[in-house]
């Protein structure tokens, strides 16, 4: 069984900063790729950015020189440091890993989400 938990979302002004994390549980062997993605009201869900196990980063065009994906694979979890945040960045942001346990290859896995809001 593995669960992720998203935390650090909030209210905050155009402007601001905030920082997201993302913790895995479970009986984990390994953990892939790991990434944000998020859900504005009204549309699909988009990956925001992901991080390979090699460190590797990939981001939307939308957020690049804004946020800054991060990971520490001691602790199985994940961050994501939003800085300048707009308006249009307003959505439900949700965790992803791909998470291999004792007994399933890897599995995609999604967090619950945390809401984030950006208002004047």
């Amino acid at each position: 069984q593995v669960q992720l938990v998203e935390s650090g979302g909030g209210l905050v002004q155009p402007g601001g900063s905030l920082r997201l994390s993302c913790a895995a549980s479970g009986i984990i062997v390994s953990i892939n790729t790991m990434g944000w993605y998020r859900q504005p009201p009204g549309k699909e869900r988009e990956l925001v950015a992901s991080i390979a196990n090699n460190g590797s980063t990939n981001y939307a065009d939308s957020v690049k020189g804004r946020f800054t994906i991060s990971r520490d694979n001691a602790r199985n979890m994940v961050y994501m440091q939003m800085n300048s945040l707009k308006p249009e960045d307003t959505a439900v942001y949700y965790c992803n890993a791909e998470i291999k346990t004792l007994y399933r290859t890897h599995t995609t896995y999604w967090g619950q989400g945390t809401q984030v809001t950006v208002s004047s």
